[in-house]
């Protein structure tokens, strides 16, 4: 993490040429981590703007860092609504490791601010009047309510760039930002390294200890039928005295005829039971413990096979030395960023294929998340899966359409400009969508109910409120770009 010193001493050295600067491309190569990048006359330039909990960090970009195909959702936000935005300023709060990005865009004036506080190291997007939009991280910063983390550093009066921009950068060199990234980048992919070897003897823990209760479930069943492994000699002895049992016989004597010295065999009986009902007894258990050693035995070998092959693994990770899996992943790539997981997860972690999200996401203009049900069974979904029951629940009336959702803290109340989103998508994806007009009610998501035996996507709805509307084809067009 940058103290204070390194900080100043970066933003001296990037704002003379960050400054003017327009937003061409967006990235986030790893969880933690966002790189913009700038176009300025006669010159590119990267920026890393990092706020991992040790090593964040802002300043100039010398290297090239692959990124995931699919960019996490913060990424798709910042590109939505940030890309083609010119930086206008930047500056340090005051005695504070906090750094201010001003970016306008149009008519419109964004504040990007990235806090390298430790811990609560963050990157945020703020509006013109410094309310939260979104954040990387979860925060005590609660999206659509102002920002309290310290106060904008130019206060009200908004003068211009603190810094002129510098025309001619083909001969400036970045001596402050070359040692911020040699001394972080190497300790940041280290220290990834390290992590991904904790991550995975947590996993390799988890999963010895669920091979040695499955061994231990297995050896106990191979024991109880092991008690009849000479059940099915006992019922071919039991064959010529099948006649002569009745009920209430508690045992019976035979000849082992197996034997040379043919001894005699006391056999117990099932009272309740007559000479064919035990006979079918002894067969019976005798075949539990042959399909045991047909089936559970095998089960029971393999899987002992691979806890020692995992415990060899684990013994190998905490030593030191990293799995082989993780070792070409490693040598492959540097880390990857997280995917942000989908709201709805039906299946658990192990499953070897997931299902399709069963919902399409949006964000409101003012930063909320909107979802939109793609079928009549994943309306289902939505609404009683997904949301909970201070969401805000919208539909087309009288007609067939999605269950739209937006997402709300409790007691929040919904934006304006966003429920006018949430109602435009309501309207375009259901029958209205060709007239491009009509009714729209909702309610909190608590007054949704299911009836029993209602067919997918069918639900009453109690103290809803409405709105008549029109699709607005701008309004929509940025809709799906956020999505």
């Amino acid at each position: 993490m940058l103290n204070l010193d390194d900080v100043n001493a970066v933003l001296t050295e990037m704002a003379p040429v960050c400054v003017g600067g327009f937003i061409q491309k967006i990235q986030q190569p790893a969880p933690d981590t966002i790189i913009l990048f700038l176009r300025r006359p006669g010159r590119s330039l990267s920026l890393l703007l990092s706020a991992h909990s040790r090593h964040g960090r802002v300043h100039i970009l010398s290297q090239k860092i692959p990124c995931a195909p699919t960019p996490p959702s913060f990424c798709q936000y910042l590109r939505a609504h940030l890309l083609g935005a010119k930086i206008h300023r930047l500056t340090q709060t005051p005695r504070d490791r906090i750094v201010w990005f001003e970016l306008k865009k149009g008519e419109r004036v964004f504040f990007l601010v990235v806090a390298l506080i430790g811990r609560s190291a963050n990157i945020f997007v703020l509006d013109a009047q410094t309310t939260v939009l979104r954040a990387l991280k979860p925060s005590r910063q609660p999206v659509g309510q102002p920002f309290t983390l310290v106060p904008c550093p130019w206060g009200a009066e908004m003068p211009q760039e603190s810094l002129p921009p510098v025309h001619d950068t083909d001969g400036i060199h970045f001596p402050v930002s070359e040692r911020i990234e040699a001394s972080h980048s190497l300790s940041e992919q280290n220290a990834w390294i390290e992590d991904q070897r904790h991550q995975q003897i947590v996993h390799l823990r988890k999963h010895v200890n669920k091979l040695q209760r499955r061994i231990m479930k297995l050896t106990r069943d191979f024991e109880k039928v092991c008690a009849f492994r000479e059940y099915g000699r006992y019922g071919e002895l039991l064959k010529n005295h099948v006649s002569s049992i009745g009920k209430g016989q508690k045992h019976i004597k035979v000849v082992d005829y197996f034997e040379e010295t043919l001894p005699e065999l006391t056999l117990p009986l099932d009272p309740e039971k007559d000479g064919p009902g035990n006979l079918k007894d002894y067969f019976t258990k005798h075949g539990k413990f042959t399909g045991a050693q047909k089936n559970l035995v095998p089960r029971l070998e393999e899987t002992k096979k691979e806890l020692a092959k995992l415990q060899k693994e684990l013994e190998e990770l905490e030593s030191g030395k990293m799995a082989d899996s993780s070792r070409q992943v490693v040598e492959r790539a540097p880390p990857q960023p997280d995917r942000q997981p989908p709201l709805y997860d039906p299946e658990p972690s192990g499953a070897k294929r997931q299902p399709a999200v069963p919902y399409r996401q949006f964000y409101s203009q003012d930063g909320k998340i909107i979802l939109v049900g793609k079928t009549a069974k994943d309306n289902d979904t939505v609404t009683f899966k997904v949301s909970k029951p201070d969401d805000l629940w919208l539909h087309a009336r009288g007609t067939p359409g999605s269950h739209v959702v937006i997402k709300l803290e409790k007691k929040q109340q919904v934006p304006p400009e966003t429920l006018k989103d949430a109602v435009t998508l309501a309207l375009f994806y259901s029958n209205l969508r060709k007239s491009g007009k009509g009714e729209v009610i909702y309610t909190l998501r608590k007054n949704v109910r299911k009836p029993k035996g209602a067919k997918p996507g069918s639900v009453t709805v109690t103290q809803e409120k409405s709105s008549w509307a029109f699709v607005d084809q701008a309004r929509l067009n940025r809709l799906k770009e956020s999505g």
